[in-house]
């Protein structure tokens, strides 16, 4: 049997590297300043129940796969120590779990996170300029999709019989249906609230439920299949 922790995250201004602190402002100004302040509030608390749970694994035993990461080994150790000295939690997460003996792995193809850097940065153009085209749906659609066969069909040849894997990916990824049957897939948070709070704190106008979610982010992450 293999199974696969899913992490569903939420990235912050330090996961995106260069980009980041444009998204950053862009973030702040479809949600709004004091929405705004209480998610990093929220994503610091998410993190501290993720990092709770994962100290009471086997890190020897463990296969790291990361989301945005399209080297493993030496190299991909080193991209995930650049990021956590940006001060990425998610990344200072995984750094910690290397440490103390875990496996990192390639997850991603390098040539669509080229094509999705490209497709943010026509996204940040278009809200700072309000001008061009904007990009359609189907579009930014279609890459998420091909980034999570790609993801799916590389753990699928990666993890052996007896691995236990971890996967961090953000949460509007769906990998399940590409997974191969016989990897037991277990979630640390569920993936929809997960996703259903970015989509509310950008997208809605419920401050209550927005902090409905954000509570149940912030509560011990407790795994089941």
């Amino acid at each position: 049997m293999r199974r696969l922790l899913l992490v569903p995250i939420i990235h912050d201004e330090a996961d995106m590297g260069s980009l980041g602190a444009a998204l950053a402002r862009c973030s702040a100004e479809l949600s709004g300043e004091s929405r705004w302040a209480r998610h990093q509030r929220t994503v610091g608390q998410f993190w501290t129940s993720i990092e709770a749970f994962l100290s009471t694994l086997d890190p020897d035993k463990l296969k790291v796969n990361q989301d945005g990461l399209a080297a493993g080994g030496e190299m991909g150790k080193r991209i995930v120590q650049e990021a956590a000295r940006r001060g990425s939690r998610n990344y200072q997460a995984v750094l910690k779990l290397l440490g103390q003996g875990a496996d990192i792995r390639q997850t991603e193809d390098a040539q669509l996170l080229l094509d999705e850097r490209r497709s943010i940065l026509s996204f940040l153009r278009q809200e700072s300029s309000q001008e061009g085209q904007p990009e359609t749906p189907s579009h930014a659609d279609q890459l998420l999709e091909q980034r999570d066969q790609f993801i799916a069909r590389t753990i699928g040849e990666t993890l052996r019989v007896g691995e236990m894997g971890v996967l961090f990916i953000g949460a509007h990824h769906n990998l399940q249906p590409h997974l191969p049957v016989d990897i037991t897939v277990v979630a640390v948070k569920d993936r929809r609230q997960v996703s259903d709070y970015v989509t509310e704190l950008f997208q809605g106008r419920d401050d209550a439920r927005l902090q409905e979610l954000a509570a149940y982010l912030a509560s011990p992450a407790d795994a089941q299949a």
